[in-house]
């Protein structure tokens, strides 16, 4: 997976997910962009992936916000001429959980901004960077919540459906162009946004291995891998679809093992073998 004299713009890259693909795709020789709206992790991103050298941008910044966002076109087209990969990565539940009614106008609103409406500001504003490279690549970051039920989420869920919807029809529209469009929907990862180790309370940690049938929570470079595959010649007739890296999760369908290794739907199980 060479990406020599390749650009890979990633959103959100200052951390987890977001700085591993950076990270990953440097390893491939890729020239990165990143864009980050915490100062410190902006900072930190780019000492790791030596945004003072010529092939490294790293800019301190929201893409919920339509002129930064314009702006960084501007940077990377002035510094790199064009855009080889887009990873529209930024999204966030925002730690709002409860009944849909109880939602507000303002949560709904700032839910859209992180999860959905900036994927359209920001890829429609690098389009005419990525029409530029002769094979571009468009890689957003869902959930595996956009593919099945999330109590109390309902809205973050929404949005993360209407991914692949948006995924799906800009394939379509961007094939002519040689612009590949796909998504990749994590299970739950571990990240500085979502600390899986640290929000499990220690007396249950033991129980972890069995909610995942592969045994464990994904990693930030299990989801960057993917990314990277799907942004790759290796995936040249991939295009409108969803890379799943779950662990199993999705497959399982609530089905997990209880402390004996039996396979269980319920929290509570009397007797051995597998409820139905």
């Amino acid at each position: 997976m060479d990406f020599q004299g390749k650009t890979v713009l990633i959103t959100g890259g200052g951390a987890g997910i977001g700085l591993a693909a950076a990270q990953a795709f440097q390893e491939q020789g890729a020239r990165v962009a990143v864009i980050e709206i915490d100062a410190g992790r902006a900072d930190a991103a780019a000492s790791v992936l030596g945004a003072g050298g010529k092939d490294a941008l790293v800019v301190h910044g929201d893409v919920t916000c339509a002129a930064t966002v314009a702006s960084l076109a501007a940077q990377i087209g002035e510094r790199f001429g064009a855009l080889d990969v887009l990873v529209n990565n930024v999204g966030d539940f925002l730690r709002i959980a409860k009944p849909f009614e109880l939602y507000d106008d303002a949560e709904i609103d700032s839910l859209y901004a992180v999860n959905l409406r900036h994927v359209f500001t920001v890829t429609r504003a690098m389009l005419p960077l990525l029409r530029r490279s002769t094979a571009a690549s468009i890689v957003s970051v869902s959930s595996i919540e956009g593919f099945r039920g999330i109590p109390n989420c309902s809205i973050y869920g929404a949005f993360k459906a209407a991914l692949t919807g948006f995924t799906q029809s800009l394939a379509l529209e961007l094939a002519p162009s040689g612009i590949r469009v796909n998504l990749i929907a994590p299970e739950t990862t571990e990240t500085p946004q979502v600390p899986v180790s640290l929000v499990v309370a220690e007396e249950h940690r033991h129980h972890m291995p069995n909610w995942i049938p592969l045994g464990r929570f994904g990693t930030a470079r299990d989801i960057a891998e993917g990314i990277v595959f799907l942004a790759s010649p290796r995936a040249a007739w991939i295009t409108g679809t969803a890379l799943h890296v779950n662990g199993g999760a999705l497959a399982a369908a609530g089905w997990y093992r209880d402390p004996k290794g039996n396979w269980t739907n319920m929290p509570v199980m009397v007797g051995n073998g597998m409820n139905l």
